[in-house]
């Protein structure tokens, strides 16, 4: 009597001699130690073990490798991506704060700009991302409503001789004389 398990991956079933056993399309654990199971006991092409699963012959191998080192739990899938904030580092997260707290008008563009001159590469998005850790988003004040409701005093700006549209410019800035002149 010849063993032989047959794994459906369109079906997620594993087929033997005497029964099934369904494997959950979301199981990447039990789909990858089949694929091994396949290519390793069942004496088949191991390329086609692997593509038949969706991996290439270097995937193949390389979890081989992971689960010969580690077990059934090295199988698991990996966190992808950076692992370690290479750009946020303690040094400039530290510098954030110090310009944050030396001068707090500063835009999170200066600040950037401000660390990308003394050596961090840094993105705005960095910066942005340091101020949201922290709490320290600055709070931004919505736009006073036009309609002003009348005062008692039956006036509806508080100069009634400025117009209210030249009450709400800012004051425009003054020029500066030079020393000695006239």
């Amino acid at each position: 009597m010849t063993s032989k398990l047959h794994f459906d991956p369109a079906a997620h079933l594993l087929t033997g001699p005497t029964g099934s056993l369904p494997v959950a399309s979301a199981d990447l654990l039990a789909q990858r130690f089949l694929m091994l199971l396949e290519g390793q006991c069942l004496e088949q092409n191991v390329v086609a073990v692997a593509e038949k699963y969706g991996y290439c012959r270097q995937r193949y191998y390389q979890l081989l490798h992971d689960f010969k080192a580690g077990g059934l739990t090295a199988l698991h899938p990996k966190k992808t991506g950076p692992k370690s904030n290479y750009r946020r580092t303690d040094a400039a997260v530290r510098q954030v704060l110090r310009y944050l707290f030396l001068d707090p008008d500063a835009s999170p563009a200066v600040i950037a700009q401000k660390l990308r001159q003394t050596g961090f590469p840094i993105s705005l998005r960095s910066v942005n991302r340091i101020i949201a850790d922290y709490g320290l988003q600055k709070k931004t004040l919505s736009p006073q409503s036009t309609a002003q409701s009348p005062s008692p005093a039956g006036g509806g700006a508080k100069h009634p001789s400025v117009p209210a549209a030249a009450a709400r410019r800012p004051p425009k800035p003054r020029a500066r004389r030079a020393p000695g002149a006239g």
